[in-house]
């Protein structure tokens, strides 16, 4: 290998965070390398975001079918071909993967398809199709993380899967256990469930989605619970057995059960297998993370790390976030990570979005005064006219200056109302300045009016609270 290529900033990963640093850092005038292994788009595009909202939304349309005849509409039979939805999600990501890379080139970014390994802190080994030495003065990593393995039961890929090896099946099990309870675990286990699929969680904790608060997890119990989910909480899975026709799942309370398929979500492991960090004088610290500041520089001038591998915020959009702010400072042009408003979704039906501080994180925070306005969907126009009234928007806020300090909206379109929230947060805006704020009439966005004149004492479409003599 005798290539040598020299660039002013090189982009390990082409995940959300990577091709945005890359693309940011060419739009500030420096030559940019961009290296992958694998496909363009990392694990969001490939095997994450895209391919498991794409499904749930297969998912979502049968969902409206079934509930045709409330609004009028008689269909005949319904039949789910399992095979079909997978191809439509396969050739969603193909067309997007297509796209970003024409949206790569165009930005003039160099794509080496390759492993990248340090040889010293500003060159890198590049084996694959591609094979070179690279020189780059400043080098970001982006190599994000990979599903969690369990040494006790490892994935085999044809009946115990993991969140990547399930999106390849073509057809659908009749029973389905998920050993977890977070997030990844309950989007599969509403997907599956909705599809007809007797689905069971298996969760080590008291109550599954424990990340997202009380309020959701008890919320998401009894609305999977309704709908047919078997949740054994405060359970651990010993061992899990492929008897080929079926798995044999033994549990810690001495208890068993089989199920077609089994699914572990327990969880992503940071990924920076073969990067040979050593050689550029880089240690990981926690859970295998690369420590960063907040103009997401590591310890070694020159090298900065984004998204999953630093441990922070495993979350896509962030990534992105951080991407640019690594770009930017990697190009001269200082900048620090702003993330006091991190929206985080988990897209169940119905949907849960979240941002900025529970009440109980804001107490602990010091925020004495600190209260919240709750609002049901099911007191609004919109939400009765569209048939879904499941869900409640919350505000969290200090009631000595009125600040928005976090906000959770369960239900229809929680994923895209979230942002008003965020935005709010992010410039500490107050209550007033949503009650302030004229919302467009019918929307599912007028949650949060609502909630904000609950939190101000003033409901309009609620009555108000009794008085206490």
């Amino acid at each position: 290998m005798t290539d040598r290529k020299t660039f002013d900033i090189a982009v390990i990963g082409s995940g959300p965070g990577g091709y945005v640093a890359a693309i940011k850092a060419a739009q500030l005038g420096k030559s940019v390398a961009l290296i992958d292994k694998g496909f363009l788009g990392g694990t969001c595009l490939n095997v994450g975001c895209i391919p498991t909202k794409t499904l749930l939304s297969n998912a979502a349309v049968l969902k409206e079918v079934r509930h045709a005849a409330a609004f009028g509409i008689e269909t005949g039979p319904i039949t789910i071909h399992y095979q079909k939805m997978k191809e439509r999600k396969d050739a969603v990501i193909a067309k997007i993967r297509s796209g970003l890379e024409g949206l790569i080139k165009s930005n003039k970014v160099t794509i080496f398809r390759g492993s990248a390994q340090f040889e010293s802190p500003k060159e890198l080994k590049i084996t694959g199709t591609d094979n070179l030495y690279l020189h780059a003065d400043q080098i970001i990593i982006a190599t994000g993380s990979i599903p969690l393995d369990i040494k006790t039961f490892p994935c085999d890929h044809e009946r115990i899967l993991n969140s990547t090896s399930i999106l390849e099946i073509t057809t659908l099990p009749k029973s389905l256990a998920i050993v977890g309870g977070g997030y990844i675990g309950c989007e599969f286990a509403s997907l599956f469930a909705e599809l007809g699929v007797k689905v069971t969680i298996l969760e080590a904790l008291p109550s599954i989605l424990t990340a997202q608060g009380t309020t959701v997890s008890t919320f998401m119990t009894k609305v999977f619970t309704g709908k047919g989910i078997d949740i054994q909480a405060n359970v651990s899975v010993q061992s899990i057995e492929n008897r080929q026709s079926h798995v044999h799942i033994t549990l810690s309370n001495g208890h068993s059960l089989d199920a077609d398929l089994a699914l572990i979500a327990v969880g992503r492991s940071i990924y920076t297998d073969g990067l040979k960090l050593e050689k550029a004088g880089l240690s990981t610290g926690t859970r295998g993370a690369i420590e960063v500041n907040e103009q997401m520089e590591t310890a070694v001038p020159g090298i900065y790390a984004i998204g999953d591998v630093t441990g922070q915020w495993m979350l896509a959009h962030v990534a992105s976030h951080q991407g640019i702010i690594a770009a930017s400072n990697a190009a001269g042009h200082p900048i620090k990570a702003h993330e006091a408003a991190v929206p985080a979704v988990v897209f169940t039906s119905p949907e849960i979005a979240t941002v900025g501080l529970t009440l109980e994180q804001a107490q602990k925070e010091g925020y004495v005064s600190a209260s919240q306005g709750m609002f049901p969907l099911q007191a609004l126009g919109k939400a009765q006219a569209s048939g879904e009234t499941e869900g409640f928007a919350q505000i969290v806020f200090d009631k000595k200056t009125g600040q928005i300090l976090g906000a959770l909206l369960i239900g229809h379109e929680a994923s895209n109302l979230i942002a008003e929230m965020t935005l709010a947060i992010q410039h500490e805006l107050t209550l007033e300045s949503v009650l302030e704020t004229i919302h467009a009439h019918p929307t599912m966005a007028e949650a949060w009016h609502e909630a904000a004149a609950i939190a101000n004492e003033t409901p309009i479409h609620l009555p108000p609270k009794a008085k206490r003599p």
